[in-house]
């Protein structure tokens, strides 16, 4: 489809946007039927203005009757605009006393109060002004049609210099009639999305609560999964290895008569269910080992510490534990860490501290990894610290990396222990 080009795009715009387009009807459609529900504040606030002493009451009835006013606000938006003004989620009903005490307390109810009252009246005075530009220009662009019914003597007759400036002065008027209206539409539309609907700046709050309590809900979730499949191997498919690879072993002790052939494969069958063993253990305690959950995160760093190929000097300080998720990530940080360092560090010694300290966000748990490597770690390069920064990020910590070439390679994360 060939694109049009920029006379005809000018064209179209300017038919889009003319004095008798839908868009102009429109916008002053919209700004005309802010009349209406502006006429009980318009004649509260005269009334209040003429009789000061007696201007309380009817103000106390715009008040009353703001719910229905924003109903119908709402439904002035939506009908002639499209735009979807949010209702303020109430947990009791108007009618009842909770509901009552509610609403007064609410902020949203006197944002709401300060649009009927401030920017309803100047709303409406905005569609009057529309209404008046539409009649006063549509009268003067047309005066050479209608002034022959005008007295003689008027000197409005006639071709002269005045009636063609009144007639070009209403051209101009009917051609910024639009905009105008356009303009107020506009102002009502903001002023009405930061006051007549929720607080956005409160509902992002609230959205981002909802969305933490969800992903902690999600982690835990998947925590007790983790655990209740390390219990599931670890009672089930674990204990009938342990049993097979017994009986294989008590079948080569004790039948010395078998052939070769069949010795060598009760051996091998025997070998293979060991390693199998030994593999199962392996992914059940990197699952979740039960000794994390028994006894912490200190005798759980020091079996991993243990295993190491290379000297890990282990501190942990820690005044009380953290929760279950924050001490699984902890745990399985180290793991991999230590697990880089032995895969692609060359190092010599490796410490490991963690220390439950005060943050800026509450109690943090700091997790540092030292090695005497050869440093030059990269997330890029697949190192698995990009696994690390992920399982960090999971729970909202942070991680920092420091490792230059030659050494040494630092990893220090932060986990709040809120979680």
């Amino acid at each position: 489809m060939a694109t049009p080009g920029p006379l005809r795009r000018a064209h179209t715009w300017i038919a889009g946007h003319a004095p008798w387009s839908a868009w102009a009807w429109r916008n002053t459609a919209f700004t005309v039927a802010a009349i209406p529900p502006a006429l009980p504040a318009v004649l509260g606030l005269t009334y209040a203005a003429l009789r000061p002493g007696q201007g309380v009451v009817p103000l106390l009835l715009i008040l009353a009757l703001s719910p229905p006013l924003t109903l119908l606000q709402r439904s002035r938006f939506w009908a002639l605009l499209g735009l979807d003004v949010p209702a303020v989620v109430r947990e009791n009903r108007w009618s009842s006393p909770r509901g009552l005490a509610e609403r007064v307390r609410s902020e949203a109810t006197w944002r709401q109060y300060g649009y009927h009252l401030l920017v309803s009246p100047l709303a409406a005075a905005g569609g009057a002004v529309v209404v008046l530009a539409w009649a006063l220009g549509a009268a003067a662009a047309s005066l050479y049609g209608w002034s022959w019914i005008l007295p003689a003597d008027t000197g409005t007759t006639g071709w002269t210099n005045e009636s063609d400036l009144i007639t070009a002065g209403g051209a101009l008027l009917l051609l910024a009639a639009p905009w105008l209206a356009a303009l107020f539409t506009r102002l009502d539309a903001v002023a009405a999305a930061a006051l007549l609907g929720p607080n956005r700046a409160r509902e992002l709050e609230r959205r981002v609560e909802d969305l933490a309590e969800s992903r902690a809900g999600v982690l835990d979730a998947a925590d007790l999964e983790r655990r209740r499949i390390e219990r599931d191997l670890h009672d089930g498919a674990q204990q009938r290895l342990v049993a097979l690879a017994m009986n294989l072993g008590i079948a080569r002790a004790t039948l010395p008569d078998l052939p070769p052939e069949a010795r060598a494969v009760i051996d091998e069958a025997h070998r293979e269910a060991k390693e199998a063993i030994e593999e199962l253990s392996n992914l059940v305690r990197g699952l979740h080992p039960a000794v994390l959950e028994d006894r912490g995160l200190d005798a759980a760093l020091s079996g991993v510490a243990a295993r190491a190929p290379f000297p890990v000097e282990l501190t942990v300080d820690l005044a009380s534990r953290p929760g279950p998720t924050v001490e699984a990530v902890a745990y399985f940080v180290v793991s991999e860490a230590l697990a880089n360092v032995a895969k692609h560090a060359r190092a010599d010694h490796c410490s490991v501290r963690l220390v439950r300290t005060a943050g800026r966000r509450g109690d943090v748990l700091a997790v540092t990894v030292t090695d005497d490597g050869v440093g030059g770690a990269d997330p890029a390069r697949g190192t698995g610290l990009v696994g690390l920064r992920k399982r960090v990020g999971s729970v909202d910590g942070t991680i920092m990396i420091n490792s230059p070439l030659g050494g040494p390679t630092v990893i220090t994360v932060e986990l709040p222990c809120g979680l």
